[in-house]
């Protein structure tokens, strides 16, 4: 096995825009608001295919029924089986997206047969005054939720983070949240396309943008309970791994290099993927080189014990694992 590529799925949507293509080198219809671009995805019908090496053509799917433990670890291949456990993003919010809310594994499970959808965000771009909802300003009973919901004053309960290129925020099942106008972000979340919507910002209201409402089903699983911080603090350092979030669904961490590193990833017992934010890189390893430029996701398989990252100028990397 060697590192893997995957073809880009773009998803057009009433608020997307065009700055994938521009911040990313995508190649997405121009007349089309792309909104999100799957990166690499293990949801059915929207299954990512290798673009590289002799296993192009393949879907992950495929892949995982094949190598099994050796693409994904024991311990991932055990709990999941062939499908991939992880949904990799690339969001474009040219217009405020709907307020919404995802229920957690037994919810989802009970209700829709699937996984529930804990995420995170890391901030790419972000124009002046463009934010992020998350969560609330205060505790909120059910009652009071509905209420909002009926009266159209939502908005005003809900905490709003004004964001910057950098800022990450962790959203477990639960939180309310909700992307801003002008913001561009990658997203790492649970294998589910499962969203309940409580709020759109009018649009539900026009018949042209008009989409499903979901608040009976969302209104037992929100956490009305506020934080006293949503955006995740870290310590940024050359050339050294810096955590950035660490959940059951998965682990990331940031990688800001100027020169080559090692990278020991066999005891993890897991797949690593690798998205560039920023530069471009060679992941090399069993003899092969497999670069990676900024808007890139590459898969790196269980089985891989050690990569060398070398960098052809500063580089900014994700690194994500379960």
């Amino acid at each position: 096995m060697y590192p893997l590529k995957f073809r880009s799925q773009p998803k057009e949507t009433v608020w997307g825009g065009h700055k994938l293509n521009t911040l990313f080198h995508k190649d997405f219809p121009i007349e089309k608001k792309i909104g999100e671009s799957w990166e690499l995805s293990g949801v059915q019908k929207n299954l990512s295919v290798v673009t590289n090496g002799y296993l192009k053509g393949n879907n992950i799917e495929e892949l995982a029924e094949i190598y099994m433990s050796e693409l994904l670890g024991d311990k991932v291949y055990e709990q999941f089986s062939m499908e991939f456990p992880l949904l990799i993003k690339f969001i474009d919010a040219s217009d405020t997206l709907s307020v919404q809310v995802h229920p957690g594994d037994a919810v989802a499970a009970e209700r829709h047969n699937a996984y529930g959808k804990t995420e995170m965000w890391v901030v790419l771009a972000a124009e002046p005054g463009a934010g992020l909802y998350v969560g609330f300003k205060e505790k909120l009973t059910a009652q009071a939720f509905y209420e909002h919901t009926q009266k159209g004053t939502l908005p005003g309960v809900l905490n709003f983070e004004p964001v910057a290129p950098g800022d990450v925020f962790f959203i477990p099942a639960g939180r309310i949240h909700a992307i801003g106008k002008g913001v561009v972000l990658a997203e790492i979340q649970q294998t589910s396309d499962i969203t309940y919507r409580v709020y759109d910002w009018g649009r539900e209201y026009n018949p042209a943008t008009a989409r499903d409402m979901h608040i009976d089903l969302a209104i037992d699983v929100i956490d009305y309970e506020p934080s006293n911080q949503y955006k995740s603090t870290y310590a940024r350092q050359l050339n050294v791994p810096v955590n950035l979030a660490g959940c059951p669904y998965f682990t990331t961490n940031l990688l800001e290099i100027d020169k080559t590193i090692e990278r020991p990833l066999l005891q993890r017992d897991s797949f690593i993927i690798y998205i560039c934010l920023e530069g471009s890189a060679s992941l090399s390893c069993k003899g092969m080189q497999e670069p990676i430029t900024k808007g890139e996701t590459v898969l790196v398989p269980a089985c891989i014990a050690d990569v060398q990252l070398q960098p052809a100028l500063e580089t900014k990397l994700l690194e994500v694992y379960v």
